[in-house]
């Protein structure tokens, strides 16, 4: 099952990823990262088909996509 991992450092909240993304797997996190955003997370794990997409319009190249 592919998963997604997330640079807390990179990561901005932008929501680019969260609009990319097909099927509606990414939500942005309640906690603060270290450097004070809220950072993109996974929350429909079983949903995410591996696409890759939320990965390629990361301006801050913050996400891995795992298969």
């Amino acid at each position: 099952m592919p998963k997604i991992e997330v640079d807390e450092k990179r990561c901005k909240g932008c929501e680019l990823c969260m609009v990319a993304c097909p099927h509606q797997v990414i939500s942005l996190s309640k906690n603060f990262s270290p450097t004070g955003y809220h950072p993109a997370c996974m929350v429909k794990p079983e949903a995410c088909t591996g696409c890759m997409l939320c990965a390629f319009v990361c301006p801050d190249v913050a996400i891995e996509v795992c298969k």
